[in-house]
């Protein structure tokens, strides 16, 4: 039994790694440099050149790769990818762990759990936060969950990826904060570009404009914390004082940026959509209220 459990947790345990797209290859490579002997696998065999290149050893199928190590990694472009590739090595999952870093939804990724158990394997749901470049780097942090046990078994391999934030055993739990997280970011990244797009047109080049957004974009955090020791708590309250930002002050801002996009003859979907947000909650007379009203119609749109 010892020697099976160093076999997982220890610092030279095997890892198999399925998918090499820019996130695959930087986890290979991390892995390898964290001491861990890596088996790749890829639809396009070309490329694991680099990471075999590096000391990664290339799988001839999926069962090869599967067979290879105790820890199984996924790095593909969706869940059903997962199923396309592995069907044909569904005997050797059995006692392995499958970490899938794939994105989906939630519920795809309970029925990929119930899946992996129907064969005998652990399943842990995972969301990277980082770019490739930064994975393993001390900015790396990685969500995961799924049963406690396989994280623990696996710990030591998971960590040299970046810092492991688990979040309980509800392998939804984790795609869940990474699509959350996504939608932030995702959001973001539109009105950087909507927000370049209205500069440009008063002559401000990209060069000039971004600076001076991003450096906008790096507060919002600690404006955001300013005006609550711990965000969110008012919110789990159900308390949405007007005292700062208001419903209609929030409302008529984004009313300036419609009517802004609209002369500028811009596209309008970014705006429009965030003016709703404010139009509903003064529609129901929330006017006053603080602008963490609005969540009532995300939660229950008309």
């Amino acid at each position: 039994m010892n020697e099976q459990l160093h076999s997982t947790t220890g610092q030279n345990s095997a890892v198999t790694v399925i998918g090499l797209g820019p996130m695959g290859r930087s986890m290979t490579r991390t892995l390898l440099t964290a001491g861990h002997p890596v088996t790749v696998w890829n639809r396009t065999a070309g490329r694991a050149d680099g990471v075999v290149a590096d000391g990664a050893t290339l799988a001839a199928t999926p069962r090869e790769a599967v067979e290879a190590s105790d820890l199984v990694i996924l790095s593909l472009t969706d869940y059903q990818a997962m199923y396309d590739i592995l069907d044909s090595a569904t005997a050797s999952l059995a006692g392995r762990t499958l970490v899938n870093l794939s994105s989906d939804t939630p519920d795809r990724t309970r029925e990929a759990a119930n899946w992996a158990a129907g064969h005998g394997a652990s399943f842990l749901t995972g969301g990277v936060m980082v770019p490739a470049p930064m994975v393993g780097t001390e900015a790396a942090y990685v969500y995961y969950s799924g049963r406690d046990q396989a994280m623990e078994n696996h710990r030591t391999a998971l960590t040299a990826l970046g810092k492991p934030r688990y979040l309980g055993d509800d392998p939804g739990l984790a795609q869940m904060m990474y699509q959350a997280q996504l939608a932030v970011f995702l959001s973001s990244l539109s009105a950087l570009m909507h927000a370049t797009a209205m500069l440009g047109t008063a002559g401000l080049k990209a060069s000039e404009a971004l600076p001076e957004l991003l450096s906008f974009t790096d507060s919002i955090g600690d404006i955001l914390r300013a005006g609550e020791e711990k965000p969110g708590t008012a919110l789990d309250a159900g308390q949405h004082p007007g005292d700062l930002s208001t419903v209609t002050m929030m409302g008529a801002t984004a009313d300036h940026i419609v009517a802004t996009s609209t002369a500028l003859g811009l596209d309008l979907a970014l705006p429009l959509a965030v003016q709703a947000h404010y139009r509903h909650a003064i529609e129901n007379g929330h006017g006053s209220d603080h602008w963490t009203r609005i969540i009532d119609s995300i939660r229950a749109p008309h």
